[in-house]
């Protein structure tokens, strides 16, 4: 099962994370217009800053841009056990 952002589209219809029935994503030459900074840009301080790192992930393996799960997914830091 894929983890994919499901984005309230009665919100913002035009939001670029929108998929089909199919869970293709409809805006994707939204996503493939844009260069590797502006990508990161985006997922990490814009439009995809409150997705979870899986739902990151995700998104940048759908459209094939998997060498920047580095940068746009921060590392999580877990407490030490006490």
């Amino acid at each position: 099962m894929s983890n994919f952002h499901k984005p309230d589209l009665g919100l913002n219809p035009e939001n670029p994370f929108a998929r089909d029935a199919d869970d293709k994503l409809i805006r994707r030459s939204y996503w493939l217009d844009m260069g590797d900074r502006s990508l990161v840009l985006a997922m990490t301080q814009g439009i995809g800053a409150g997705l979870t790192n899986d739902q990151k992930r995700a998104h940048l393996r759908d459209i094939g841009r998997e060498g920047l799960i580095d940068q746009v997914c921060v590392q999580e830091i877990l407490p030490p056990e006490t």
